[in-house]
C-alpha cells in the first residue's frame, strides 16, 4: 500500500493529549466541543472511505478478446440454469457493490426486476477522461452507458467471461466491476478504467461518520449547557461506554499516557461499532467484513504504534539481552512481530464479521435450496432455518460490541508495548 494515501493523517499532531478536559473522570461536568479531535475522526474515516475504494479494472492481456454476443453460439456454452443460486446471494452480499439491492420482483413472464437504491458512478479514463452518472444506467448490468459496461455473474457466464483465466492462473474478469466496453458491448481487460465511485461501502462509512460526528458533537454540546446536571437521553447511553474504554482499555495498557491515544482509541471503537451494526441491516452492506476496510484500520493503527515507539522498544527488537547465537534467531523473529501485529488485527476483525454474516445468509438460503426440490420441504423446513438464523443474528449483536472492543484493546496493548521504556522494567519482567 502507498503510504501517500495516509498523507493527511500523519500531518495530524501525534500529540493525542486532550486540549480541554473532555474524558476527565467528571464527564457530566468537563466534556466540551473540542473541534480538532472531531477533525481526527473525520480524517480518519475519510482515509478509509476513500483510498480502501480506489479500484483498478486493470487485467493482463496475455489472452484472447472475448466473443461477442454474435459470436457467442447457443450450443458453446451451456446456459445458466434457472433456480436459486445460494452462491451468489452469499457473495452479492458480502461483497461490495455499486447500489444498494435489496430485493428481486418476478413479473408473470418470469423476467426479474430488481429492487434497490443506484449510487454515483466516478470513473476516469486516460481516452475519455472523466464520466460521472448513477449506476441505474446500467440497469443491473443488462445495458452499456457511455461504452462502460458493469459486469454481473449471469452475463459473465452467457458469454464465457468467467471461465477465462490470465497466463498466471488468475480471473481476466470479475463480477461487479466496470469495464470499458468494445463497439459489441463486451468488456476489454486491456483498457485500463480506474473506478472511485461512491460504492455502498464507502457510502456506508460516510453515513457513520456522520454519525459518529453527530453523536459527539450532540454530547459535548450537553455537557457544556447542562454542567452539573444528571445526564439524560443519548448520554446515559454513550458515557458508560466512554467510561469503560478509558477504564479499561486505556488507562490499564497506557498507564499515565493514556489521555494521548484515548481520542484515537474511541474513534476506532465507536467507527467501527457503528459500522458493524449498520452491517446487520437487512439490504446494508457487511463494511467491516470487507478486508479493505479492516487494512486501512490496521495500517494508521500499526503508524500510531511504530510513531510512538521509543527507543527501549526498538533496543528490544534490533539487540535484545539474550546470548549473541540466539539473537541471530530471535532478531528476525522480533521484527516479523512488528508486521504481525497490524496483520492481526486485520484478519480478526474481517473474518470474525464476514463470517456472522455468511452463516446467517446460508441458514436462510436452506430454505429456498429445499424449496427448490420440493415446496412442502421449503415450507416445513423454514421455521427451522428462520430460528437458528435469528439465533445467530442476535449473537451477531453481540460479537458486533465485542469485534469493537477487541481490537481497541489490542491496539492498547500494541501501543502499550510500545512505550514499554516509560515504565519500570521490574513491572515487564
Amino acid at each position: 500500500m502507498n503510504l501517500r494515501y495516509f498523507n493527511a493523517f500523519c500531518r495530524f499532531d501525534w500529540d493525542f493529549r486532550l486540549s480541554l478536559p473532555i474524558f476527565a473522570p467528571n464527564l457530566r461536568t468537563t466534556m466540551t466541543v473540542n473541534p480538532s479531535k472531531y477533525l481526527l475522526a473525520a480524517v480518519l474515516v475519510l482515509n478509509i472511505s476513500l483510498f480502501s475504494n480506489v479500484t483498478f479494472a486493470q487485467h493482463e492481456t496475455e489472452h484472447a478478446t472475448p466473443k461477442s454476443p454474435d459470436q457467442h453460439e447457443a450450443g458453446g456454452h451451456d446456459a445458466k440454469k434457472e433456480g436459486f443460486d445460494a452462491n451468489e446471494v452469499i457473495f452479492s452480499h458480502i461483497m461490495d457493490a455499486h447500489e444498494y439491492h435489496f430485493l428481486d420482483i418476478t413479473d408473470e413472464k418470469g423476467e426479474k426486476h430488481p429492487i434497490g437504491i443506484p449510487l454515483p458512478v466516478i470513473l476516469y479514463q486516460e481516452s475519455k477522461g472523466w464520466s460521472v452518472f448513477m449506476s441505474s444506467k446500467f440497469h443491473h448490468g443488462h445495458t452499456v452507458h457511455e461504452d462502460y459496461r458493469l459486469l454481473d455473474r449471469h452475463f459473465m457466464h452467457e458469454h464465457g467471461l468467467d471461465t477465462m483465466k490470465s497466463a498466471s492462473g488468475m480471473p481476466v474478469f470479475k463480477a461487479g466491476q466496470i469495464y470499458s466496453a468494445d463497439p459489441a458491448g463486451m468488456p476489454q481487460a486491456d483498457v485500463k478504467v480506474y473506478d472511485v465511485s461512491l460504492t455502498r461501502n464507502v457510502t456506508q462509512m460516510i453515513l457513520a461518520l456522520i454519525l459518529l460526528t453527530w453523536i459527539l458533537v450532540s454530547m459535548a454540546g450537553k455537557y457544556r449547557q447542562q454542567g452539573n446536571k444528571a445526564p439524560s437521553g443519548l448520554q446515559n447511553a454513550i458515557e458508560p461506554v466512554i467510561t469503560f474504554v478509558r477504564d479499561e482499555v486505556a488507562k490499564p495498557n497506557l498507564g499515565h499516557k493514556y489521555q494521548k491515544f484515548l481520542p484515537y482509541l474511541l474513534t476506532v471503537f465507536f467507527f467501527i461499532l457503528i459500522n458493524n451494526i449498520f452491517g446487520l441491516i437487512p439490504g446494508s452492506a457487511n463494511v467491516t467484513g470487507n478486508i479493505a476496510f479492516t487494512m486501512v484500520f490496521a495500517v494508521i493503527s500499526f503508524i500510531v504504534i511504530i510513531i510512538s515507539a521509543n527507543k527501549h522498544f526498538w533496543a528490544h527488537i534490533f539487540n535484545p539481552p539474550v546470548p549473541r547465537l540466539v539473537k541471530g534467531i530471535l532478531v528476525p523473529v522480533e521484527i516479523l512481530g512488528v508486521f504481525t501485529k497490524p496483520f492481526a488485527l486485520m484478519i480478526r476483525l474481517f473474518a470474525n464479521m464476514m463470517a456472522g454474516h455468511i452463516i446467517i445468509i446460508c441458514l436462510i438460503s436452506l430454505i429456498f435450496i429445499f424449496g427448490s426440490l420440493s415446496k412442502g420441504i421449503g415450507w416445513g423446513f423454514s421455521p427451522v432455518s428462520i430460528a437458528f438464523a435469528s439465533f445467530i443474528y442476535v449473537i451477531e449483536i453481540m460479537v458486533a460490541f465485542i469485534q469493537a472492543f477487541i481490537f481497541t484493546n489490542l491496539t492498547a496493548v500494541f501501543i502499550g508495548q510500545s512505550l514499554e521504556g516509560d515504565h519500570h522494567e521490574e513491572g515487564h519482567h
